[in-house]
């Protein structure tokens, strides 16, 4: 847990003066890509972006979609989901799999270049029958068309499927770049409640490229290094809003737009 002080975070800070690796989760590598800003008010000052409510329901969908695989890895065999796809693999077991899922925890690698430590926690892992292994994500929702990739917003979904597949390639595993969205889609349509949601879920293939996730890394640490913050970014809601209020603090007139 992060400890604060007059409202700003103490602990989890970057000191550019420390030699110890700094940690640094997929989320605020996303946090970057998204608003460098918000990205250096975070992990440099220690202004964090406002909490957001939990997802609970869809916490519960990836907590008994992991029982339901784990009791197909434990027998060593292909999920029934696999089969339908035909999909020649099995649940990927190995001893680090529950701290590889594990927030705060997950798959770790030291970037030496710039003394991060890299660390995302995955859904799962699947293994090809040669070997391969295969990163895969849950998902969950509730809409009345069918689940795809398409939106720009799920960029950021296909981004962490690449990162984690940069982490597993890192710690020495062969990755295959083809991974999996377990794409959960609550029922609408059903006469009543019943005390219970049906979904549908839908495999998809999606081949990624860690090809960005260095430079980014580079870029990312500079910003970090640096004594002067980023410029706000045009298309974050953050920023947006701390402009405005800004403003509207030194007495600036707001044109509206009815």
């Amino acid at each position: 847990m992060s400890a604060y002080y007059n409202g700003k975070r103490t602990k989890n800070i970057f000191d550019p003066l420390s030699k110890e690796p700094f940690k640094l989760s997929r989320s605020k590598i996303e946090l970057f890509m998204n608003c460098p800003l918000c990205f250096y008010l975070d992990r440099r000052l220690g202004v964090g972006q406002p909490q957001g409510f939990p997802f609970n329901l869809n916490s519960a969908v990836d907590h008994l979609l992991k029982k339901e695989f784990d009791i197909h890895r434990a027998q060593d065999q292909a999920h029934p989901l696999m089969k339908h796809y035909g999909l020649d693999a099995v649940p990927f077991s190995h001893e680090k799999l529950d701290e590889w899922r594990e927030n705060f925890k997950g798959v770790q690698y030291h970037h030496a270049p710039t003394n991060l430590l890299i660390t995302g926690a995955v859904d799962d892992i699947w293994v090809h029958k040669e070997g391969e292994l295969i990163v895969v994500d849950y998902k969950s929702t509730s809409k009345d068309t069918e689940v795809n990739l398409d939106a720009d917003w799920q960029d950021g979904y296909k981004r962490q499927m690449e990162i984690y597949q940069w982490l597993l390639r890192k710690n020495g595993f062969s990755v295959s770049s083809t991974g999996y969205f377990v794409y959960c889609n609550g029922k609408r349509d059903a006469e009543s409640f019943d005390a219970k949601l049906e979904f549908d879920i839908k495999l998809i293939p999606y081949t990624g490229n860690d090809g960005w996730v260095e430079q980014t890394l580079f870029d990312l640490y500079r910003c970090l290094l640096s004594d002067t913050s980023p410029k706000e970014s045009p298309s974050c809601d953050y920023c947006a809003y701390r402009k405005a209020a800004r403003d509207v603090q030194l007495g600036k007139t707001l044109n509206f737009k009815l």
